[in-house]
């Protein structure tokens, strides 16, 4: 390995370009005697020394620079830094560069041909000095000049990172639908309580009324089953949907109920119980309405496609929007049977055609030889919508709809037969929907003229005739040379035989001589 020649330190403040005077051994870099000279500012300085400094000009630049690095791009202004301060290598010998990080590498090395790149750890422990003796390098700076422009730019770069677009921000979802779920679990355990808890005074009312909700409203309502009279009808039948016959049956059940009698403190107790169902069902109503308007405006074409809760659920298993629009349709198809696939691939058996998609309404309507198409199929439209929600700028459902459109055909084509609308009819019948409420303005700029579209396809038919001519020519050409080739084997071996025959006959002479 090249022994390392410069050091780019990256500071808060700005760039540093060390030159590296003199490279410890590679094999003893980890002994205590080479550790405790990195750790000595002394002996440090005579293995490097300050080659050029340039700060930034203002925090926002600095910013700039720390988001460019942290993604393994070269900005303009390292570029220049190191355009005036490294030496112009050549093929026979390149500069060798020490970065802290090996994402730099190849963004430097298109820029700068000339330019190794080395990450290494001998690289880390040269970086790791100048970090550690930052201020007695750069004798410019005031005392406490570097821990203060690091606490700057740490507070702006958390803050970039954190920054998020109210029309894209998916944390709020991921929240929601675990939530929900969660709520759903609870509002089970806690109305069996009350059912259980109920049904000592009046045990024949869970039977008759099987839903938590309207069973918790009942309970509020009802409190002492012997104060409903006939005069209650009206009002159980109002909570019960209006459905009077059921509302008689549990006036008749009350009079003949078997159920013990509650203190006026057991009643109280219950009803507190109840009225928290009751609460908790009506602010899961309220959750599911705010889940549903948040996926409307997140991703509306998966939540068109698939349903909200099902695609709140996707994105919540893929950690965000962006995770789940950069997975294979494959993946997206077996998401939330992992279990069932790791199982599946240690045992030899069968992997699981589907995962949360299962739950979707079009998994159920097919039959069950084409449960296993129409799951992969549906992943790979979710895997489409999902795309387009993530990167449109303009959030609309027009996609959604026509994919939605398509998984329908599909599941008409298993049944009866019927052809499915093709991918590019589908994709221009959802552009000319997304265009049709859009201003005519708006329509005209995206759109190309038509003779725009006949200029382009002519060149592009003009293309495609000149690399047909080349192809043709190639292949004459080929033909050509490889009938030259031919002939002249041909007329080698003939030449072989000819020569062979002469010798034979000269020999021949010879013996009768």
């Amino acid at each position: 390995m090249a022994p390392i020649e410069y050091l780019l330190f990256e500071e808060p403040t700005g760039y540093g370009i060390f030159k590296v005077k003199l490279q410890q051994d590679d094999i003893g870099s980890r002994l205590k005697e080479v550790q405790k000279q990195i750790n000595d500012f002394g002996s440090f300085t005579k293995l490097v020394e300050l080659a050029s400094f340039v700060p930034f000009k203002g925090a926002a630049q600095a910013l700039e620079n720390c988001n460019d690095i942290s993604e393994g791009l070269l900005s303009e202004h390292l570029k220049a830094v190191l355009d005036l301060n490294l030496p112009k290598g050549s093929s026979k010998k390149a500069v060798v560069l020490a970065i802290s990080d090996k994402n730099l590498g190849p963004s430097i090395k298109e820029e700068f041909p000339y330019v190794d790149c080395i990450a290494s750890e001998l690289a880390q422990d040269l970086i790791r000095g100048v970090r550690l003796h930052g201020s007695k390098l750069l004798k410019d700076l005031q005392p406490g000049d570097l821990e203060r422009a690091q606490l700057g730019l740490g507070h702006a770069y958390s803050r970039a990172k954190v920054k998020f677009s109210v029309q894209k921000n998916d944390n709020h979802i991921i929240q929601a639908i675990a939530l929900l779920d969660q709520l759903d679990k609870d509002i089970n355990t806690f109305a069996m309580r009350v059912k259980e808890w109920y049904g000592w005074h009046f045990p024949e009312l869970a039977k008759l009324v099987p839903d938590n909700y309207k069973f918790a409203k009942l309970v509020l309502h009802i409190r002492d089953k012997t104060s409903l009279t006939d005069d209650s009808l009206h009002d159980l039948a109002a909570i019960l949907d209006d459905d009077a016959g059921i509302a008689e049956r549990v006036i008749s059940n009350a009079r003949i109920s078997m159920g013990q009698d509650l203190s006026e403190v057991d009643m109280d107790n219950v009803c507190v119980f109840a009225e928290r169902v009751a609460n908790l069902v009506d602010y899961r109503k309220q959750l599911y309405d705010y889940l549903c308007a948040k996926m409307h405006t997140v991703a509306p074409n998966l939540s068109e496609l698939i349903g909200e809760v099902i695609g709140a659920r996707l994105i919540s298993h893929a950690g965000s929007l962006t995770n789940l629009s950069k997975q294979a349709a494959s993946t997206v198809q077996i998401l939330g049977a992992e279990k069932a696939l790791f199982r599946a691939l240690k045992t030899k058996g069968n992997t699981p055609k589907y995962g949360l998609i299962y739950h979707s309404g079009f998994i159920s309507k097919a039959s069950a030889k084409n449960k296993g198409r129409i799951s992969r199929y549906l992943a790979n439209k979710c895997s489409i919508a999902s795309r387009i929600d993530n990167y449109a700028d303009d959030p609309t459902n027009a996609f959604g709809q026509v994919l939605k459109k398509q998984v329908e055909q599909r599941l008409e084509f298993y049944a009866t037969g019927t052809p499915t609308l093709k991918n590019e009819v589908a994709i221009q019948e959802a552009i000319d929907l997304f265009n049709k409420n859009r201003p005519q303005e708006e329509v005209e700029e995206h759109q190309e003229s038509p003779k725009e579209k006949s200029k382009k396809r002519k060149l592009e038919d003009n293309k495609d005739e000149e690399k047909k001519r080349k192809k043709e020519k190639k292949e004459k050409k080929e033909k050509k040379d490889k009938k030259e080739q031919s002939d002249e084997k041909v007329k080698k071996v003939k030449k072989d035989k000819k020569d062979k025959k002469d010798k034979k006959e000269k020999k021949d002479k010879k013996k009768k001589d």
